[in-house]
């Protein structure tokens, strides 16, 4: 829909700060939650300030960049983590608001690692990982990989089992990290 706000928050310090800036926005919103326990990620982060439309670094890095969304990031968080247990700097980024999304700090990021993953709890099309690859090849391609829902009806079920079956671990997105990256 035209004008419309999309987010997705990935703690509930960070859905705390949505929901007001979704009180004060002239316009429609959406804010997509989860249903999983998260880690507390935001809250911890000294002088972060919630900005609709403005991603977050929350991970310096070089080599890769992680962009999440969601529960996503502390998965992105981990799999940093493991990578840089294998000599890999990735950079990891909190999109919390997919629509209108953060064009100036994602082609920066493109420019500035060469390779891009992207990481979200929703079907890859017509979701962040749709977005960005958008915005890429119009400004900046890079070799992306997208971690997400393949194009599949969602299933119901223990939530930690559904996260293994539709591949949204931290090792499927290091996994998909290191193709990005082999692919420069």
């Amino acid at each position: 829909l035209p004008g419309m706000v999309v987010l997705s928050p990935c703690d509930a310090n960070e859905t705390r700060l949505a929901l007001r800036a979704m009180l004060d926005y002239e316009g429609p919103c959406y804010m997509r939650t989860g249903r999983l326990a998260v880690d507390q990620i935001t809250q911890d982060i000294p002088g972060y300030r919630f900005e609709l439309g403005k991603g977050c670094t929350l991970r310096e890095g070089k080599d890769v960049t992680i962009v999440a969304t969601g529960y996503m990031v502390a998965q992105a968080l981990k799999a940093a983590d493991a990578l840089e247990q294998e000599g890999v700097s990735a950079r990891v980024i909190d999109i919390h608001t997919i629509k209108p999304l953060d064009q100036e700090l994602l082609i920066a990021a493109a420019r500035e690692t060469g390779a891009i993953v992207t990481a979200e709890e929703h079907n890859i099309i017509g979701g962040l990982g749709g977005a960005v690859a958008e915005l890429l090849v119009e400004n900046h391609p890079v070799p992306m990989e997208r971690i997400g829902v393949r194009d599949t009806f969602g299933r119901s079920g223990d939530p930690a089992s559904l996260v293994e079956y539709y591949k949204l671990t931290p090792a499927d997105i290091a996994q998909a990290a290191k193709k990005a990256i082999s692919r420069k």
